[in-house]
């Protein structure tokens, strides 16, 4: 295990009717003028909103409203958000969403107080090392969907217009102070968005548990729990979408999947991520989507970099007895795949949109100039090439 230093203040209040403590909880946080950020009409149609409004009300927090956010959250929005913070003496924001919302509310929270352009902290085709977020106006999260885990970490995903590039900043200040987690809010999600939710968790999951680290066996022990549960929990949801208890295993995986407990003193890998963040980018399709289709590929592709870590995956997340490892860690792959495939996903190009012919764009826009991708096997840009060819066929 190597050193390391973990921290997660975020404070995560879970279980039936927690939203009920949202006004309390900005009280608390030091918040007395919030800008309430949400997405698309589901969080007024399903009541989620009016509920948040109403603690909102009796804590006698006043607010300011800013819905519109996308899956792929646009730079657009946030400047918008930066705008209306400072106009209005904003100095709390609450999301209530899933991650893109999360993420957006995180960007609009560090761009409220910094002299520049937001975007500087970002991933941008001039820089090649993300610079931590200084800081940033207070957060908290009222959770509808249990997919990205934005509500306990410290880290934000926005598509900077008018390149549509999909970069990330990261930084303490954006962790979110509190995270309110009612597993009843994702039982009108629909299928393809928890279908979607449980492969990103997953994803998150499996982005440090390939690691060239030795000696991890606790944060090893954590990952495969997760993901067994993830598996289990998101075939239960998708078969009875009330099913409470299939609900709060997901929501509360998708928090420990990505608030770093699990990555806490291990090499991570994020290259697949690093990849479908181009999908996503150039055909708006959903992350979850676009990881069921990465993510399956790359493991074909660097499998042979350690066979005994991935022989120990497909024993211990998806049964697979033990055997000769080549052909334990194909069957594992094949097991991943027909869960994606259960969960109603896509698994090749074809299926999630996508074209050949875009590859040579999307490696180039990866922007990776002669420097390398992920940790557990570094890929160059003929290897992301090769990923996303076999993506294609």
């Amino acid at each position: 295990m190597d050193s390391f230093e973990f921290y997660s203040p975020t404070r995560f209040v879970f279980g039936r009717e927690s939203e009920k403590k949202t006004g309390d909880l900005v009280r608390r946080c030091g918040g007395t003028k919030v800008l309430l950020h949400f997405g698309g009409g589901s969080v007024k149609v399903n009541g989620i909103y009016d509920k948040v409004v109403a603690s909102l009300t009796q804590a006698e927090v006043p607010f300011i409203p800013l819905g519109g956010v996308q899956p792929n959250p646009r730079s657009g929005l946030v400047r918008e958000g930066i705008d209306l913070c400072r106009r209005e003496k904003v100095d709390f924001i609450l999301a209530v969403g899933g991650g893109s919302v999360i993420d957006s509310a995180k960007a609009i929270a560090f761009g409220t107080v910094y002299a520049g352009d937001f975007a500087d902290y970002y991933f941008g085709k001039d820089v090649k090392a993300p610079k931590p977020v200084p800081a940033a106006l207070p957060i908290g999260a009222v959770l509808t969907i249990a997919a990205a885990g934005s509500e306990g970490s410290a880290n934000s995903i926005i598509n900077l217009e008018p390149g549509n590039l999909k970069r990330g900043a990261t930084g303490e200040a954006l962790r979110p102070k509190f995270a309110i987690l009612n597993p009843m809010f994702t039982y009108t999600l629909p299928p393809f968005q928890t279908a979607c939710g449980a492969v990103d968790i997953f994803a998150h999951l499996v982005e440090r548990y390939f690691t060239p680290t030795q000696d991890v066996m606790v944060s090893d022990e954590l990952c495969e729990g997760l993901m067994r549960s993830v598996v289990v929990a998101s075939v239960k949801a998708l078969a009875e979408p009330t099913d409470f208890a299939a609900r709060s295993d997901l929501m509360w995986a998708g928090s420990l999947a990505h608030n770093n407990v699990c990555g806490a003193g291990r090499v991570q890998d994020w290259a697949s991520h690093g990849i479908e963040h181009e999908l996503s980018a150039l055909y708006d399709c959903a992350h979850g989507a676009g990881l069921a289709v990465v993510m399956p590929a790359w493991m074909d592709y660097v499998k042979d970099t350690d066979l005994a870590r991935f022989a120990r995956f497909a024993e211990k997340v998806f049964g697979v007895a033990p055997a000769d490892k080549t052909l334990m860690v194909d069957e594992g792959i094949a097991r991943y795949r027909a869960w994606i495939h259960s969960l109603g996903l896509p698994l090749t190009f074809r299926e999630l949109g996508a074209k050949a012919e875009d590859i040579p764009a999307l490696v180039a826009k990866l922007g990776l100039n002669g420097n390398t991708l992920g940790r557990f096997r570094p890929l160059k840009d003929d290897d992301v090439a090769k990923i996303l060819e076999s993506c294609a066929r």
